[in-house]
């Protein structure tokens, strides 16, 4: 089984031997692909509604390992026990909804040793709020598929130390390794700023021109940090 480039990137962070629980698996995809490679023992794959999880209960039967992925239906990490998944994935979906997923049960994110995050949207948000709740940044990768970039944050109980925290917003594991997609991540970056600066114009509160001064400053130190790769 092959898996497109983004889920077989986040299947390279999952530790052998560990069982996987994949949040909005989707046709299950990623715990087919991890449990038939002899990855992972078991998995367990969740999904909110209906269709989506009757999909993958198919999928996951069409390929004979009913006994080893568990298909519930659920909201978020309300459908695990605590200690049963040692590896929590979380894809496709927005950074801010993923951290109120994994705020929302912690119980089960204590038994926790790695999460595999792939925001769609406010990856630097996510990053924070990781850091703030005792979690490290274990690696950062960037893929291309189908002509869209995606981040993967990789990350595991622990104590962060960010010598800027401007870092966390752009990604301090990227800088760190000169990722070559670097540059493309950022000006993905800036454009995503420089629509919500657009639309801050219209607003004449004071939320709202503290708001765009704080992005205008990240997107002074964006550049700053593409002169760095001319």
């Amino acid at each position: 089984m092959r898996l497109a480039k983004r889920l077989k990137a986040i299947a390279t962070y999952v530790p052998p031997g560990t069982v996987v629980a994949d949040i909005g698996t989707d046709h299950a995809l990623l715990p087919i692909y991890l449990v038939a490679k002899g990855i992972c023992p078991k998995a367990v794959a969740t999904e909110l509604n209906a269709g989506p999880y009757r999909s993958a209960r198919t999928a996951v039967h069409l390929q004979g390992l009913d006994g080893k992925i568990d298909v519930r239906q659920g909201d978020g990490l309300r459908p695990l026990l605590p200690g049963e998944a040692q590896v929590i994935v979380l894809a496709g979906l927005g950074g801010n909804t993923i951290r109120q997923i994994l705020a929302a049960a912690p119980e089960v994110l204590a038994a926790v040793r790695r999460l595999i995050l792939q925001p769609m949207v406010d990856a630097g948000d996510l990053r924070l709020w990781l850091v703030e709740e005792g979690w490290r940044l274990l690696d950062e990768t960037l893929v291309v598929e189908d002509g869209h970039l995606y981040v993967i944050l990789v990350a595991e109980p622990g104590r962060e130390k960010v010598s800027d925290p401007f870092l966390l917003e752009i990604g301090p594991r990227l800088v760190e390794k000169k990722h070559p997609l670097l540059p493309a991540y950022l000006s993905k970056l800036m454009a995503e700023y420089q629509r919500v600066l657009k639309a801050l114009v219209h607003s004449r509160s004071p939320r709202a021109e503290e708001k765009a001064l704080e992005i205008s400053d990240k997107m002074a130190r964006i550049q700053e940090v593409l002169k760095e790769w001319q």
